[in-house]
């Protein structure tokens, strides 16, 4: 059977979402969006220039017959903010998939707790289909799923950090308790950091700065494809228990005993 990502009404194959920003040119990011084998892509609605002389935004560069655009309001510091970026969304890109950005503070760009979940709570009811970006909190996850968000985005590190999962007993936990997909949004820096945390057992990776920062982002992108699908691959096969001393591949047991001169 094909392993399906179900996120509200779409259906992927694909486990990597990838974003928009950072890239040297339009040209590399069109080469790695390709390059991922990514279904869905991210866009930060507030810094999409409208009035570009060319005509085209950011949005005519992404092709839609490919990726489904996933909007998300970055740059938002209240539920206010962030609500009347989701309706502008909305209309802009014809979708009711929203990625829920709150932030609490600039220097970290970590979410406000309180504010993303006043602000989910508002979207949902307004018919959105809510991935909120959230701090590695079992508690606030259970709570956003609890008010109907289609998915939770913890985060693995710091937006553009590339530190990697600092905390995978978290990520764990939230996946554990979870009914709705974990998506692990922030903080992957290379391709090893991908497949840890999908090792997790979490349900796909949304990464920008990893790919696009990267020194070749299209191979970068090719590489953060196959550690998706390795780190996927090795948590439904479920990985061998760990030991504390070795445990012989070839047990004295079953060896055969041979005699001098035989």
């Amino acid at each position: 059977m094909p392993d399906i990502l179900r996120i509200g009404k779409l259906e992927l194959t694909s486990r990597l979402i990838v974003g928009t920003a950072k890239y040297p040119s339009l040209d590399v990011m069109q080469a790695a969006h390709a390059a991922s084998g990514a279904q869905v892509v991210t866009a930060a609605i507030r810094r999409i220039n409208l009035d570009d002389k060319s005509g085209k935004t950011l949005l005519d560069y992404i092709d839609r017959s490919r990726y489904a655009i996933l909007p998300n309001t970055a740059g938002c510091y209240t539920a206010k903010e962030a609500v009347l970026t989701a309706q502008l969304a909305r209309e802009l890109c014809e979708t009711d998939l929203i990625k829920l950005e709150v932030i609490g503070d600039a220097q970290t760009l970590y979410p406000d707790t309180r504010e993303t979940l006043a602000a989910a709570e508002e979207l949902v009811r307004d018919g959105f289909t809510v991935l909120p970006y959230v701090v590695d909190d079992p508690v606030a996850c259970k709570h956003l799923e609890e008010l109907g968000c289609s998915a939770v985005m913890p985060l693995a590190a710091p937006i553009g950090s590339g530190l990697g999962v600092c905390n995978p007993y978290s990520i764990r936990i939230i996946k554990e308790r979870a009914g709705i997909p974990v998506i692990v949004d922030a903080g992957v820096g290379t391709a090893s950091d991908a497949a840890i945390a999908m090792e997790l057992g979490v349900d796909a990776v949304l990464m920008n700065t990893g790919i696009a920062a990267a020194k070749e982002p299209v191979m970068m992108a090719e590489a953060m494809k196959r550690a998706i699908e390795a780190g996927r691959l090795a948590f439904l096969a479920g990985r061998m228990e760990k030991r504390l001393y070795a445990n012989a591949s070839s047990p004295m047991r079953d060896l055969i005993t041979v005699q001098n001169g035989d």
